[in-house]
């Protein structure tokens, strides 16, 4: 340590000798003030042991320009009436949820007026949130609101926040149908009071997209995410990284609507963004390597959905606690496509890891817990395990039944999925009548060329095979087969296993 007294404050004592009062003199201790600050001047490897190196630090205080422009950031983003104030916000900003709710519930006991009640309210439903606990973060937000309806109109644009941070959690519980009402109220009152470019309305657009979005509304989330993305490039730098999550959100529904290519463009340009804009393990990079895996994993390119998948999960695995949602996103997609390339007993290892962490964070009827037991109900299935297979598909069923509208296309799946295990188990009047259930919602929910739509095709007309009515099997795979060249490409394996089908149907007949 380099300590030169010409370029530290004469005002403080940044340090002191305590050798002579120390129990071991021959240590020449130093005793340096709480608030002391060093720069790091470099770091060598000794080359007498590779295992230790030597720092070489210069002490420095609040006269140095670059720690006092550092600082006075850091004050301005953590404003607060008060140091404990500050405090708090500082310590949400940098994850130390437990430290904020402690201090947060402390302040609440002294708290002298429902202003300062309401900032607090605010400030837990925030932490709360952030943590995954969806109940509390609503049970403060609603005290928030409460307060702040005493004195304000229903449509002061004060209540905007508060109603759009509401149907945040409510999305996130898949409580779609509340997160609309709120989402909806918050853009209400930003119409009135805010001009019409106003990024504020970019935000509310893109909140309701994805509402749409999530209960399987393709038309209407491309709607509201056009919208949001319309004003934000009239008033961001083309560089900024909400840009980025535009081009995602959007990139997302033209996946969800099989459009792969489009898909695959959108979530592209988002990475570009990310790559120039953020840290190299910031989360949202690993949203968009996941992002990509998954419109690979769609396309079949099994491969190249992999290599995103773990670029993913690193950057998950670095900066994130091991608890938390979007590891179990990582897991759950590397899970699929070890499934995809028949390794089962690696598929149920990632699946069984993101369902424990799904089942610690959400709520018990969280459509992504319907998503995991559905997954690992397939794996049992591929294994030749049928009642175990079984059991978690009725698993996921009932939860999509209370959480989803009748005609969302995740229904489709469940019901295609219990029908799968009867046909393997012989049972095929029973697999007639899911696969048909199936195929009806695909129909209503999903466009003309969707591969989802194609497979309900198949799996329809393979019944049919199987139950010796060949002239009832042949028109289905022949409509699998057009709509599979039509979105899928031409090396997919989907389309060389109908085409099989159609010959071997044909030679029956």
């Amino acid at each position: 340590m380099t300590i030169d007294p010409s370029k530290i404050s004469t005002s403080i004592t940044p340090f002191a000798m305590i050798d002579k009062h120390s129990a071991l003199p021959q240590q020449q201790e130093i005793l340096f003030t709480m608030h002391s600050v060093f720069r790091i001047v470099e770091i060598t490897q000794t080359p007498s042991n590779s295992r230790l190196w030597e720092v070489q630090l210069t002490i420095t205080d609040e006269s140095d320009l670059q720690l006092s422009t550092l600082t006075n950031r850091i004050k301005e983003e953590v404003q607060g009436s008060n140091g404990w104030y500050r405090m708090g916000k500082l310590m949400l900003q940098v994850g130390h949820f437990d430290q904020a709710e402690e201090l947060y519930n402390e302040l609440l006991k002294g708290a002298f007026d429902d202003r300062e009640r309401a900032h607090i309210y605010h400030q837990l439903g925030v932490m709360n949130y952030h943590q995954g606990k969806y109940q509390e973060a609503v049970k403060f937000y609603e005290k928030l609101l409460e307060i702040k309806r005493k004195t304000l109109p229903e449509d002061d644009a004060s209540l905007a926040p508060t109603y759009s941070n509401i149907g945040q959690v409510y999305d996130n519980m898949g409580e779609y149908l509340k997160a609309l009402e709120y989402y909806e109220k918050s853009l209400k009152i930003k119409e009135i009071s805010l001009p019409p470019n106003h990024p504020s309305l970019a935000s509310s657009y893109s909140c309701i997209g994805g509402v749409y979005n999530h209960m399987g509304e393709y038309s209407k989330a491309l709607e509201y995410y056009e919208k949001s993305h319309k004003i934000l490039e009239i008033s961001l730098p083309p560089n900024h990284p909400d840009l980025a999550t535009s081009y995602k959100n959007i990139g997302q529904v033209y996946k969800n609507m099989g459009e792969y290519s489009n898909a695959l463009e959108y979530y592209e340009k988002a990475n570009k963004i990310n790559l120039q804009s953020l840290p190299p393990n910031h989360p949202h990079i690993a949203s968009d390597y996941n992002n990509i895996g998954a419109v690979y994993d769609n396309m079949g390119e099994y491969s190249k959905a992999l290599e995103y998948y773990e670029k993913s999960l690193k950057i998950g695995e670095k900066t994130l606690p091991t608890t938390h949602p979007s590891l179990a996103i990582s897991y759950n997609n590397i899970g699929l496509v070890y499934k995809n390339i028949g390794e089962y007993s690696k598929a149920l290892e990632y699946y069984e890891k993101a369902n424990k962490i799904w089942e610690i964070s959400l709520p018990r009827n969280h459509p992504s817990l319907a998503t995991s037991y559905n997954n690992i109900g397939l794996v049992y299935k591929n294994m030749g395990e049928y009642s175990k297979a079984l059991e978690y598909y009725e698993k996921s069923l009932k939860i999509r039944e209370k959480a989803l509208p009748p005609t969302h296309p995740s229904l489709a799946i469940s019901y295609n999925n219990i029908g799968l295990v009867y046909k393997n188990m012989g049972e095929y009047w029973k697999v007639l009548e899911y696969y048909e259930k199936s195929h009806q919602i695909r129909e209503i929910s999903l466009p003309p060329t969707h591969p989802d739509l194609a497979q309900s095709y198949n799996n329809i007309g393979g019944v049919y095979y199987n139950m010796g009515e060949y002239s009832k099997a042949l028109p289905l795979l022949e409509k699998a087969l057009d709509i599979f060249r039509k979105s899928l490409p031409s090396t997919h394996p989907h389309i060389e296993n109908v085409m099989n089908s159609i010959t071997v149907v044909k030679k029956k007949l």
